[in-house]
């Protein structure tokens, strides 16, 4: 799926075969907690098409996270963690009310993006206890009719409440809590939005739901693969699917805690600052959607990984921007930190518009230019050292000194 000639893959369109690829990465139902749809059902198949049967996979007990091992049981190499987070922010059942309503609760998303959307509830099957099944066709609502606001609502003053969400099943007669129980739905069934991504107006656009952050898997899972050709011998490299990371990056800290990775790297959507509205006034680096990937810094990165980075981007004329992340990088590559693990780690992103809606957007030449970057980072780790592969007293020595400046 990505192309042999990695020269200017990303100045051209995505190949329809890996577009595809993509949509089925974001398309899968994998909301927090639950998350074993992306990490098994997609991209675990998809390693296992390509990887070397060298290639190890470590599993985990607490958590549905993967991680795709280049060198198992080389503990002499030094180890690059690369992650992606499957977890997708979700809506949840709270409560079936004796109308038919079911009121939900909205998580991370704001309330008024998801007012008329439709949805998927994901709930067990009263008839066969213990198999899951879908349910279809619902919308989230809130007011029921522009008829029944408030004159502040109507005139933009007031907002709507969180608590006011409800989803809307179309049950009518008689004993319609009863109608809701009997298909199956309780308290703390997961429900996601139901828009796959399509291609955008503009060109090499795509637009969709949870591109946060499927993006970052399926990133992980293309450099994977132009690398499983060429069979790096220096760096031992962990492809990782993580969990949770909505909820405080607790899936990769767990996994961060039980591999130890000398370098992690954060792979996840970054926002597109210069479209955003009406934020002109919080002075925000001018981000934009179509320049290039994002190289955070800030004061849990590695600057020493910042400029590796960025000396492969200008040597391969790959198009990057750089960002600030200030104390906390806000992704998986914290979880080193969090986890008290030694890791150099930096995080890397891609512009979208529209973060935490069911229309999130993006340039596919944003996300292969942070591919075949990443691709370039390891390539270069590889060769250091005449050959031999970076060390780790590359990267204790590494620390740059202002008192040299």
């Amino acid at each position: 799926m990505s192309s042999d000639n990695n020269t200017n893959a990303w100045q051209a369109p995505m190949p329809s075969s890996q577009f595809e690829f993509m949509a089925d990465v974001l398309d899968s139902p994998s909301p927090i907690g639950f998350e074993a749809a992306m990490s098994y059902g997609v991209i675990k198949p998809e390693f296992e098409s390509f990887m070397p049967k060298e290639w190890g996979i470590h599993q985990f007990k607490g958590n549905a996270g993967l991680v795709f091992d280049s060198h198992p049981g080389r503990d002499d190499l030094v180890s690059v963690m690369i992650v992606g987070h499957a977890d997708k922010i979700r809506m949840q059942v709270r409560k079936i009310d004796s109308d038919g309503k079911v009121w939900i609760n909205t998580d991370s998303f704001l309330p008024t993006t998801l007012i008329g959307h439709e949805v998927k509830v994901f709930c067990q099957d009263p008839e066969q206890p213990g198999q899951y099944k879908t349910i279809e066709g619902c919308t989230v609502e809130a007011l029921g009719a522009i008829h029944f606001s408030t004159p502040g609502q109507r005139s933009g003053d007031q907002g709507i409440k969180p608590e006011s969400i409800y989803l809307e099943l179309h049950t009518h007669g008689e004993d319609r809590k009863k109608q809701v129980e009997a298909l199956g739905l309780r308290a703390g069934d997961p429900i996601l939005l139901d828009r796959r991504i399509k291609r955008g107006v503009s060109p090499d656009t795509f637009y969709g739901a949870y591109l946060d952050n499927g993006l970052g898997c399926f990133s992980v899972t293309e450099i994977a693969r132009i690398l499983a050709k060429e069979g790096l011998d220096n760096v031992r490299v962990l492809y990782t699917i993580a969990t949770h990371e909505e909820i405080g990056r607790f899936g990769s800290t767990a996994v961060v805690g039980e591999l130890k990775p000398d370098v992690l790297i954060a792979t996840d959507v970054n926002h597109d600052y210069e479209a955003a509205p009406g934020i002109g006034a919080k002075k925000m680096n001018p981000l934009k959607m179509g320049d290039g990937f994002t190289i955070g810094r800030g004061s849990v990165v590695s600057e020493y990984l910042v400029q590796a980075l960025e000396k492969v981007c200008k040597e391969k004329d790959i198009p990057y921007q750089l960002d600030f992340s200030g104390r906390d990088m806000g992704t998986d590559g914290m979880a080193a930190v969090l986890a008290g693990v030694d890791s150099a780690a930096i995080t890397v992103g891609y512009p979208i518009r529209n973060m935490h809606t069911a229309s999130e957007s993006a340039h596919t030449g944003d996300l292969l230019a942070s591919i075949h970057g990443l691709t370039e980072l390891l390539r270069h780790f590889n060769s250091l050292n005449d050959g031999k592969g970076i060390t780790r007293d590359d990267l204790c020595n590494g620390h740059i000194r202002l008192d040299n400046a």
